[in-house]
């Protein structure tokens, strides 16, 4: 391909009108020159415009086991660049927008079919006349903080506006216990799992059972997600079911209600508590959820309850999220001095320094390492065994669909199980690095753009067709 020199100010004036840097626009300049072009966008594509795919180099063979004839072979020799393109697969949107939003969808499908049953995902649809709640558990208070109550009108005196940088900042920030904050969502995660312990006996109490004789006639299954609060405290949202002995598959008996279950929610977060040791000038303390724990009953379509696609969004939106809603980083902090170059908010920044202040005193609990994170070191997002289908099956699922696309691209047979061993694949592959120049990164935010898009056009088409919300077809 032939490359025309472009002026200096020509390359300005276009930097300008897309809206990106000269610099960019230059290396943009490159890539779109450059040979193989065509295939670097196919390789993209097939990331989903992945903002950090991971370069591989290597070779792979495939052999028909009798006779030694290759049937298939691959290198990254003849790729731009030399290398292929996969996706990073990083949930978090805020550093690969394309990959996360994959996340979300197959975190949509996975809470809808422990809702609503998907016979594609092991899930019996009889689990929609099973008793569902959404429950959500908050932290407790560490002090006022500008917020937005009914009344309109903020303890401060305000009426802030929704996107006032100040909603969440403490009123008193000297008075704020930034400990208390960071300890709670640091041991958030042990303040859940014992918290479904405690919802076990609690059924069992209010259907006048053992614990060990519930086990033989009601399951607890859930799927949770951990939100952040602007004050930058972590609360869960979780879709929480009961199910027969058997799992979904299996009814509850009559007195498994959504009000039992409710009620035993309710008094499960109250009892259950995490103590804190003291150490050095930190104080002993004992870490407990919130005083607001707020229960809905799950309803299906055409009912007045909380929609099941409603509640499968809600957490897909919040798996994809991060402490970033409080003007904290994505990645970690390797030294308090590096605060000093970001643009944090004080109320944030306080968080942090609290996290290493805390680190000394519990080595154990990792602190500084999680400070980016506020001191959370918890899966954003988890399930009980029988709640639902998983993550990787989901992404099994993708890999499978694709491979066949592959071998029938390559004129092989696309039947993927390969039982009686009549081939041999014999590969090779090492890491070449990881990301884009900043030319590559604008075309990929460009690709990624186009293909959600596309693929939102077509979901919404079927939605027209079938006469269901477009939540459907998330």
């Amino acid at each position: 391909m032939t490359v025309f020199p472009v002026p200096p100010e020509a390359v300005a004036g276009a930097a300008a009108s897309l809206g990106t840097d000269p610099l960019t626009l230059a290396d943009l300049l490159r890539v779109a020159n450059a040979p193989g072009f065509d295939r670097w966008q196919e390789q993209v594509r097939r990331t989903g415009g992945c903002a950090h795919p991971i370069r591989l180099m290597g070779q792979t063979t495939t052999r028909d086991r009798a006779t030694g004839e290759v049937l298939y072979s691959y290198s990254t020799a003849d790729e731009p660049g030399g290398a292929l393109r996969v996706a990073c697969g990083n949930r978090r949107a805020s550093r690969c927008p394309a990959c996360a939003w994959t996340y979300a969808g197959d975190t949509y499908h996975l809470i809808r079919a422990g809702i609503t049953g998907d016979p594609l995902k092991g899930v019996s649809p009889v689990v929609r006349e099973h008793p569902r709640v959404f429950a959500t558990l908050t932290a407790p208070s560490f002090g006022p903080v500008h917020n937005r109550p009914d009344s309109g009108r903020c303890r401060c005196g305000s009426s802030h506006a929704e996107d006032d940088p100040t909603l969440g900042t403490a009123l008193d920030p000297d008075g704020y216990d930034y400990a208390g904050a960071i300890l709670f969502n640091n041991h958030a995660g042990d303040l859940w799992r014992r918290f479904t312990i405690y919802l076990r006996r609690e059924i069992a109490a209010r259907a006048g059972l053992t614990q060990a004789a519930l086990t033989e006639v009601c399951r607890v299954s859930f799927g949770k997600v951990a939100e952040f609060q602007k004050r930058g405290a972590v609360h869960f949202h979780a879709v929480i079911r009961l199910d027969g002995p058997d799992g979904p598959d299996t009814a509850p008996l009559a007195w498994a209600t959504v009000a039992l279950l409710d009620d035993a929610i309710r008094a499960a977060a109250a009892r259950v508590s995490v103590p804190v040791p003291a150490s050095g000038e930190h104080p002993a303390r004992v870490l407990r959820w919130g005083t607001q724990v707020d229960v809905q009953a799950i309803g299906a379509l055409g009912r007045e309850e909380l929609t099941e696609q409603a509640v499968a969004s809600y957490v897909a939106k919040y798996a994809t999220k991060a402490a970033e809603t409080t003007g904290t980083v994505d990645h970690r902090i390797g030294e308090l001095a590096e605060l000093d170059r970001l643009p944090l908010p004080q109320h944030t920044r306080r968080l942090i320094e609290a996290c290493w202040d805390l680190d000394d005193a519990y080595p154990d609990r990792m602190l500084a390492r999680w400070a980016h994170m506020l001191g959370f070191r918890g899966h954003f997002s988890t399930k009980s065994r029988s709640f639902s289908t998983t993550l990787g099956a989901l992404r099994q699922v993708r890999a499978d669909y694709r491979a066949r696309q592959e071998r029938r691209e390559r004129g092989l047979s696309e039947d993927l199980d390969d039982s009686e061993g009549s081939t041999l694949v014999l590969a090779h592959w090492t890491y070449a690095g990881q990301g884009h120049t900043p030319g590559e990164s604008w075309l990929a935010a460009t690709i990624a753009k186009e293909i959600r898009l596309n693929r939102e056009t077509a979901r919404e088409a079927l939605a027209d067709l079938s006469g269901l919300d477009e939540e459907a077809w998330a």
